[in-house]
């Protein structure tokens, strides 16, 4: 057995130095599998279910085997709990002194100029945020790190932050006056010297971007790769492959470039063309509110009426660039605006003329913004060529989730990502699901697309969290099948109800603890990234098989370019997509070898339909009723 597994092992250290530390085989064969992947320079796709212990497992083969690695994670919070707790008490057990160091992205940091401007020009801060200002002023004077998540009195969500952070489009970079103290300079050279970096995703493919654009690079050269939660690699990769133009790019753009005169003086005057290019964002977003979809393709917005305001927002980010070329000699701050709009120009005349065939560009909009965006449709294409042209040729790349494969099969993960040859392994999560869990799939509900649909879910939902005392999630697709399942429960649930919206998404999670009983109404946010352990979680509520909206334009492309290319869209993508997405919603259930629980599944069609078998198979093993009064004796057992 490797060194890995046997530090692992019921005699190995962790056993003995750790006091709660369980010794897990599957563990132990991952932390095998990595430490093999590593040493022959290998592929390695791995699912390995809740508990099995992922997190140490490739930590102990990655510091034993003295590579420099980079750790990159989904999420900001997972990022956090890698470096703040797993790692140290790896290095410790092991004795090992390894250079480690977590990287965020810069809008995680403070940026002194920008405080400092700000303060100078307090009309750019607002009255509405000038005590967020006051806190976070006095906090930049005894930071050492300007991370800040420092800042717990400041909603991470608050737009002051906007004001006091940079982004790649606003940075002076060396020509900043406060270069030499600037924070993420500073965290970036810590990284370039550490033999342990921990990213995450968004950061890990910004520096991809910028390396293979011949711009530079934010991370060290490394020997391995390892992508925890990397069933969110599709999604963030297309993002950094294509790219979206924002009416608030656009309103940012407007606003440094009056900050950046103010500050350096060119006298050139601005006081026309500014106004007219907000003018015309105006007139964008006004035609947005009266489009019937939110999100739309470009060919079916091709109109005299939305070409002629293009055309117009053309002319006048021309006029904006006249001027900023005119007003460039008096500072790197209007140089890096007339950059700027240059790279917008750029940007929008891409997407207008639409002329590649290999992305879809659509436009999505809500009724205070707007975005345009282009998309590739196969993300494989440009993650395999840089995997291929890896600086170095025997590099390790590893990608680990809880949720990857359908069923046993890892096919359409390592298709959309562009993996040929990897070497595959699963392991079950070892918690006993026949006995501390159950799987309710009501018998008498109407199908989803039935217009009472949503009302025999609301008599579900009440049915069941009486059975259960409150303490559920109820996972849905939409917020519009929220909104209509909410409307029947209040005044109706006995519970303390909780809803994704009326607060922020840790103040709903802080109040769902306390609460003991609650009943907490998510989307999206809610489906992963939530570990609620032990009794205050004892049912997951889910509405309907997680599919796609086939209207939504990515997919919708996807699917045409699939058909036309003689595959089975169905099949290849929409169900994978969907088995994954359930299996992240019901992985929030049990999470710990002590939770107990009721996974509730509200889609008659995962028994009716041929492809069910496909998302019951990929799900852990539970028993399974469409009894209710099977799930109220469950629950009076756990009494």
């Amino acid at each position: 057995m490797s060194e890995s597994y046997n530090m692992l092992a019921t005699d190995g250290l962790f056993h003995h130095q750790i006091e709660d530390f369980t010794p897990r085989l599957a563990q132990q064969e991952m932390a095998q599998a990595v430490e093999d992947a590593l040493a022959f320079s290998g592929r390695l796709v791995v699912e390995s279910g809740t508990g099995t212990g992922k997190t140490y497992a490739y930590l102990v083969a990655v510091v034993l085997s003295g590579k420099r690695t980079i750790i990159s994670t989904g999420t900001k919070h997972l990022q956090e709990q890698i470096f703040n707790r797993d790692l140290p008490v790896v290095l410790s057990v092991l004795d090992e002194t390894v250079s480690a160091q977590m990287l965020k992205g810069r809008a995680n940091y403070l940026c002194r100029y920008r405080l400092k401007l700000n303060s100078q020009q307090s009309d750019l801060v607002g009255k509405a945020n000038q005590l967020e200002y006051d806190v976070i002023d006095k906090w930049a004077s005894r930071t050492k790190s300007g991370d800040i998540s420092e800042v717990s009195d400041v909603n991470e969500a608050s737009p002051i932050w906007k004001q006091v952070t940079s982004t790649t489009d606003n940075c002076l970079g060396g020509k900043c006056p406060d270069y030499r103290n600037c924070f993420v300079n500073q965290a970036r050279q810590r990284a370039m010297k550490a033999d342990i970096m921990v990213v995450n995703h968004h950061l890990f493919f910004s520096d991809l971007t910028l390396r293979t654009e011949g711009f530079g690079e934010l991370l060290p050269d490394h020997e391995a790769v390892i992508f925890d939660e990397a069933h969110s690699i599709p999604d963030i990769a297309a993002q950094f492959f294509g790219f979206s133009l924002s009416s608030f790019q656009l309103k940012e753009l407007t606003k440094d470039v009056l900050a950046a005169e103010k500050e350096e003086k060119s006298a050139v005057d601005f006081g026309v063309c500014i106004p007219a290019l907000e003018n015309q964002i105006d007139n964008i977003q006004g035609y947005c509110k009266r489009l019937k979809n939110s999100k739309e393709i470009l060919a079916n917005l091709k109109n005299a009426k939305f070409d002629a305001l293009l055309e117009s927002l053309a002319i006048n980010l021309d006029d904006l660039h006249n001027a900023l070329t005119l007003a460039a000699v008096a500072g790197e701050g209007l140089v890096k605006c007339q950059n700027r709009c240059l790279q917008i120009q750029n940007q929008l005349d891409r997407w207008w003329e639409n002329r590649d065939k290999d992305s879809v560009c659509w436009l999505a909009a809500e009724k205070s913004w707007f975005r345009m965006n282009l998309t590739p449709l196969n993300v494989g294409a440009h993650f395999s060529k840089f995997i291929e042209n890896a600086g170095n040729p025997g590099m390790s790349w590893i990608f680990t989730s809880a949720t990857l494969a359908v069923e046993d099969d890892f096919t359409a993960f390592c298709s959309e990502i562009g993996l040929e040859n990897a070497e595959t392994r699963r392991w079950e999560s070892p918690y006993d699901f026949q006995q501390n869990a159950m799987m309710y799939l009501p018998a008498e509900l109407p199908d989803p697309r039935e217009s009472n649909f949503f009302q025999a879910l609301a008599a579900t939902i009440l049915d069941v969290t009486n059975a259960s005392n409150g303490r559920a999630f109820c996972l849905f697709t939409s917020h519009a099948m929220l909104e209509n399942v909410y409307q029947l429960l209040h005044g109706n649930c006995k519970w303390p109800l909780l809803v994704q919206g009326r607060a922020a998404k840790q103040q709903l999670l802080e109040q769902f603890l306390q609460s003991e009983n609650a009943v907490l109404l998510g989307t999206s946010s809610f489906w992963e990234g939530v570990d609620v352990k032990g009794e205050a979680l004892s049912c997951v509520i889910i509405d309907k098989l997680p599919f796609a909206s086939p209207s939504d334009p990515v997919l919708k492309s996807k699917l045409q370019n699939s058909e036309e290319q003689g595959g089975n869209p169905f099949m290849d993508i929409q169900i994978p997509n969907a088995v994954i997405a359930l299996k992240q919603g019901a992985g929030r259930l049990i999470r710990s070898e002590f939770d107990r629980g009721i996974l509730v599944i509200c889609d008659q069609r995962i028994t009716t339909k041929a492809y069910g078998g496909l998302f019951l198979k990929s799900l852990p093993p539970m028993p399974i009723t469409q009894s209710l009064y099977d799930v109220q004796r469950f629950f009076t057992s756990c009494r």
